[in-house]
């Protein structure tokens, strides 16, 4: 995915550059999508007000100065249930596997539950620098933000500690320069307008599922993924993409497909347009509903995902 009037950067006088690895980590719903969007300064991973949307690691790009920013976009860390569960928990902590910095994102509205313990619990054990951001303190109160803040940095003595809202970017640009700080010497690893190492498939698959989170019931998104079966290039310069959406079971088809298949509408428009505006051409798409049962147990969808699989 690229970004062809990004803007451009000035090196520092020596004509150094600086790259590194950022891997942000948290809890399920923390924000750490929407800050990774944030610091990239476009949208590179979908969100939405459910947890556990992200489900593999993708990585941003972001530039600051003279420094290249990879940053690791990793599923929520939980207690795993399923074969799905934990290879989104394995997912996460290889990406914070060699990073430069970790980023803890914790919901400042939150409170600091066996869940969160149990991740700085981790990160202690892992070397490299750390940064504590708590996030939506814009909705959260001055007394609970302090309260958060030394028990979380009574576990872990923390580099930093930035409070920011990823939303509104209150605070981003500040958190941006401090990892820009520790990355080390070094080439850039992509070029200057790339913004994800994301395939455009990839990509057209994450968008039809962000409406899945968005516009569907509370559990039926997770019991569902998204495969592009088809991707066809025209001679228009505009793209057909076919894509299925895998449930578990055949009830869920009447959910995915509404009164007289009102809702795959609705899914469809909605990501068909930001498919539009994120390849910048006509884009044709294609969805139909499959049922597979055991689509969570199938080792290519967990290959098309990104994802390794787990036993």
């Amino acid at each position: 995915m690229t970004m062809g009037d990004r803007q451009m950067t000035d090196h520092n006088e020596n004509g150094e550059t600086r790259c590194g690895v950022v891997a942000i980590v948290g809890a399920p719903n923390a924000g750490k999508s929407t800050l990774t969007n944030a610091l990239v300064g476009q949208k590179v991973a979908i969100v939405s007000p459910k947890v556990q949307t992200t489900r593999t690691r993708l990585m941003g790009i972001a530039i600051t100065g003279d420094a290249q920013l990879l940053l690791i976009d990793t599923p929520g860390i939980f207690s795993p249930r399923r074969r799905l569960d934990r290879a989104m928990v394995a997912a996460a902590w290889e990406g914070a596997t060699d990073a430069d910095v970790i980023v803890l994102v914790v919901d400042a509205k939150g409170r600091v539950n066996e869940q969160v313990e149990a991740i700085v619990d981790s990160l202690a054990q892992r070397p490299g620098a750390k940064f504590l951001v708590l996030n939506k303190v814009d909705i959260a109160s001055k007394e609970a933000l302090l309260v958060l803040t030394a028990n979380l940095n009574q576990r872990l003595a923390f580099d930093h500690v930035f409070m920011i809202s990823a939303a509104s970017g209150d605070g981003v640009e500040d958190l941006k320069q401090a990892l820009a700080e520790k990355m080390p010497a070094g080439p850039w690893h992509f070029p200057e307008d790339q913004v994800s190492d994301v395939t455009t498939r990839l990509l057209s698959a994450e968008i039809t599922r962000e409406q899945l989170f968005l516009q569907l019931h509370d559990e039926l998104p997770y019991d569902s993924t998204v495969e592009v079966e088809k991707w066809e290039e025209r001679r228009d310069g505009s793209v057909a993409i076919h894509q299925q959406i895998l449930i578990a079971r055949e009830s869920q088809r009447a959910i995915v497909l509404g009164k007289g298949g009102s809702r795959i509408k609705s899914i469809g428009a909605a990501a068909r347009a930001e498919l539009c505006e994120q390849l910048d051409r006509k884009v044709h798409l294609f969805l139909h509903v499959k049922v597979k049962a055991d689509w969570a147990e199938d080792r290519d969808v967990y290959r098309d995902m990104g994802l390794d699989w787990v036993d």
